[in-house]
């Protein structure tokens, strides 16, 4: 035994540095395993989005469309959008989670892409993303809603919203590097979000608002994800709110990645 840990100790030749590509996805796996053996975190995910789609549909339905079945194929897309968006506040929230623990400074010690930490929680969570969005979809075919533009135009609905949501991430993982405990997370986020999300077209159209809100409503870019969105469903992309949600989606990660990444290099 003594042999054998004296030869471990000798070795002059390093195992090669793992690849930048390797460590992200080991990340990312981790961010799975977390899931997997602690599945109340998934509670959000999966009640959230059936709480908000039945509760506005059955409260609302009747008094703004005429009926459920008509207003849940104007509130679906909506509604989705909403729910990604509050999952991505887990992304931040998991971080300073693990920075409270001190499991932050063991992976800015270890031998690795710097970044992989930080990109590997993000690509995990799009899975939590993808489960959001299949649940909430599924919910609406059984309410009734029939996506217009069939499976290619939910597929790429679904597949834009997991790219703004990959963006949008970045600001939390900032929120969650700057702020001192997770629960403050969670609570600045929700008051960002909220009012963009309530103050959008997710529920209602804007024509039979205030000017003034209607003025926010049309800037918001909530408003503009959910019309690309619901084009998309409906069979009738509007090419110009999904270039401008790639756009925006570019923007906000050349921006906001390399802030995040600054912070994280030099937190203390």
């Amino acid at each position: 035994m003594t042999t054998t840990l004296r030869d471990a100790v000798a070795l002059t030749d390093r195992p090669p540095r793992p690849s930048a590509l390797s460590t992200t996805l080991t990340f990312g796996w981790r961010a799975l395993l977390k899931i997997k053996h602690v599945p109340e975190q998934l509670f959000d995910v999966l009640v959230s989005p059936v709480i908000f789609t039945l509760m506005f549909t059955y409260l609302f339905g009747g008094a703004l469309a005429g009926s459920t079945q008509a207003y849940v194929q104007f509130l679906l897309p909506g509604i989705l959008v909403q729910t990604i968006l509050f999952v991505t506040i887990y992304t931040g929230y998991t971080l300073n989670n693990d920075i409270s623990k001190g499991v932050f400074d063991r992976f800015r010690s270890l031998p690795i892409w710097r970044p992989s930490p930080v990109v590997g929680a993000l690509l995990g969570d799009t899975v939590r993303y993808t489960i959001a969005a299949v649940i909430t979809i599924a919910l609406g075919l059984l309410l009734g809603f029939r996506p217009g533009g069939g499976v290619l135009g939910v597929v790429l609905e679904v597949v834009l919203l997991l790219v703004f949501a990959f963006a949008l991430s970045w600001s939390f993982i900032i929120l969650g590097l700057l702020v001192r405990s997770p629960n403050a997370v969670m609570g600045i986020s929700m008051l960002v979000l909220m009012p963009l999300t309530f103050a959008s077209n997710v529920f209602v159209d804007p024509a039979t608002m205030p000017s003034g809100l209607r003025a926010f409503v049309e800037v918001n870019p909530v408003s503009h994800l959910v019309t690309a969105e619901r084009g998309l469903m409906a069979g009738d992309p509007d090419g110009t709110e999904i270039l401008w949600v790639l756009a925006a989606s570019v923007v906000l990660t050349a921006v906001l990645g390399p802030i995040a990444m600054r912070i994280y290099r030099t937190k203390t």
